[in-house]
């Protein structure tokens, strides 16, 4: 494995924590600010929708420099934004460092992955991919649990000074090991929304926001789900997360793994199984053991989704690849803000804690409808244009070493 993979991985990490570990903390940010829970959330929001916008805009600022200068900016901003929401004197002030901090999420993880992926050779592009993002699941793991008890135990502020130091080590370790391969591809800003002339590029982002949104209609409640429903206790719904945070790191080697193999079976499998396991949640989320076995298996086929996904992006806009990539990350965020507002909205309607299921379970399977849609449009594709029975990555794959790389 590349070193500069491992500095990818504990940026990746860094943001992986911050985003998240806000649910931990946030009656005592709300306590400490004097604001009511509803108007705490706002720093979930702010920051999800911060990733949406700061994905394109920061990688289309970014084309005139080279990814290894721009990841450096990302992890700057990264510190900046932690660092200011740790001391920040009002509630307002750490919004401002939340939104600040979520403009490097998106890019980060979209320009990564293509220097993940141009670190190896062709075949293992989606494992270099997935060991990018797995800094990402063990901030689930390791990172949110951690924070939240250091948060719980010593303060909140010491939580967001302790993730601001992570980017540190992260700025530290893109500068040291990550190769400065120069801009990218194009420095023209049309090339690379020129990406978005091709049809399989918005299928990618569109099963990228309807499959990982369903992971998140479920997980965005699962609190009361748990408690109301399953019969757990408040302080064990913290296990039970890193139980999802372990299925999310399975799930996302073996997605890497066995997308450089079969990319497409793999996509087919993995949200055909999800949709089925959010279905069966509706049932299983009534006993504990059930429930908690479900759980984990919903955050393994849901990040199992995550590496074919950004290598099919990758694959499709190959000559302008980045802004793509980015896009897509924020495509996951919207998911995110769309499944909790589905969810919320049935459940507001008096279906009962377990409905979210249901919604993530549709949103899932139209996933797999359009995945089903984007191969057989690739399929004709190849079979129509001269030339073009060989697909992208196979191109690369048959090409000289240097060339690949």
């Amino acid at each position: 494995m590349p070193l500069a993979l491992l500095a990818l991985a504990i940026g990746a990490f860094g943001i992986g924590t911050t985003e998240f570990v806000i649910m931990g903390v946030l009656p005592q940010v709300a306590d400490d600010f004097g604001v009511s829970i509803p108007t705490a959330g706002w720093l979930v929001t702010g920051y999800a929708l911060g990733v949406v916008l700061g994905a394109p805009l920061l990688t289309v600022l970014g084309t005139k420099v080279s990814r290894k200068k721009m990841l450096m900016f990302l992890m700057t901003l990264f510190v900046i934004g932690n660092a200011l929401s740790a001391a920040a004197p009002v509630f307002g002030v750490m919004l401002i460092g939340r939104v600040v901090a979520s403009l490097a999420h998106g890019a980060f993880f979209g320009i990564g992955s293509v220097v993940a992926a141009d670190l190896v050779v062709p075949e293992k592009k989606a494992s270099a991919i997935s060991l990018m993002f797995m800094g990402l699941t063990i901030a689930n793991i390791v990172g949110v649990p951690a924070g939240t008890f250091v948060g719980q135990a010593v303060g909140w502020r010491v939580t967001f000074a302790v993730v601001a130091s992570l980017g540190i080590v992260g700025f530290l370790g893109v500068a040291r090991l990550v190769p400065d391969t120069g801009r990218p591809e194009t420095d023209n800003i049309r090339n690379e929304f020129a990406a978005f002339r091709n049809v399989q590029v918005w299928l990618a982002t569109a099963m990228t926001v309807l499959g990982y949104g369903g992971v998140f209609a479920a997980i965005t409640y699962i609190t009361p789900m748990m408690t109301e429903v399953a019969g757990y206790t408040e302080g064990a719904v913290t296990w039970l997360l890193v139980l999802f945070g372990v299925g999310m790191f399975c799930g996302n080697l073996i997605g890497g793994r066995f997308a450089d193999r079969a990319l497409m079976p793999m996509l087919f499998t993995s949200l055909g199984a999800l949709a089925l396991a959010l279905l069966l949640f509706t049932a299983t989320a009534h006993n504990k053991v059930l429930a908690a076995i479900t759980l984990t298996l919903i955050g393994a086929l849901g990040f199992a989704t995550v590496p074919p996904l950004q290598k099919w992006v990758l694959d499709q806009a190959s000559a302008a690849p980045t802004l793509a990539s980015a896009a897509n990350i924020g495509a996951f965020n919207l998911g995110n803000a769309l499944a909790a507002w589905l969810g919320g909205m049935v459940i507001a309607a008096g279906l009962g804690y377990t409905s979210p299921n249901w919604v993530g379970a549709l949103l899932s399977g139209t996933a797999l409808l359009l995945s089903f849609l984007a191969a057989f449009l690739d399929r004709r594709t190849r079979t129509r244009v001269p030339g073009s029975a060989v697909t992208a990555s196979e191109r690369a794959r048959q090409a000289p070493a240097g060339l690949g790389r």
